[in-house]
């Protein structure tokens, strides 16, 4: 192998490493809201977002840290909570990294527990617009929609795995 063959190897396997990394970072951001909001850490779960971010959950809007803290304080999120519930990730989300711009698509089910079973309460469909904000993954927008039939909500799994949506961040596959 010449040293040009090498030195475009090495070139080409940090490109995939540093793509590697951003998707797990994006997973991970992904991964923490959950835990974040079943345990009540709403200043930790807003801090997932950037400044001027917005999540739209279908059944309320906040905009801004400040306002996504003060829905999981708020007594609605407090009640899920002191009653038992989980907002799980389902499965492994499909990711679309375009430079410093990310759009991540995925189910997330929410668990209420009802005696001593866990009953699936809801099941969404998410979407999340991700901004890269330094060296971490914040996120600019998260929508939400109810599996309920819905076409907004197939469309929302559609735009996002197919990229023909461009909402923001503008991240997509062509």
């Amino acid at each position: 192998m010449s040293d040009g063959d090498l030195a475009r190897t090495v070139d080409e396997l940090a490109r995939r490493v540093a793509a590697l990394e951003d998707e797990l970072a994006i997973y991970r951001v992904l991964a923490r809201y959950g835990p974040l909001v079943d345990s009540g850490s709403g200043t930790e779960a807003a801090a997932l977002w950037t400044a001027d971010g917005e999540y739209d959950a279908g059944v309320g809007q906040w905009t801004g840290p400040e306002a996504i803290a003060g829905m999981v304080a708020g007594r609605g999120h407090q009640g899920l909570i002191h009653a038992g519930a989980a907002h799980v990730l389902g499965g492994v989300p499909h990711v679309v990294i375009d430079g410093d711009i990310a759009v991540a698509v995925a189910y997330f089910h929410l668990h209420r527990r009802s005696g001593d079973e866990f009953r699936v309460w809801r099941v969404t469909a998410t979407r999340w617009d991700l901004v890269r904000d330094g060296t971490t993954w914040k996120v600019a927008r998260r929508v939400n929609r109810l599996l309920d039939g819905s076409e907004e909500a197939r469309q929302l799994l559609r735009d996002g795995v197919l990229g023909t949506a461009d909402w923001g961040g503008g991240a997509g596959e062509d």
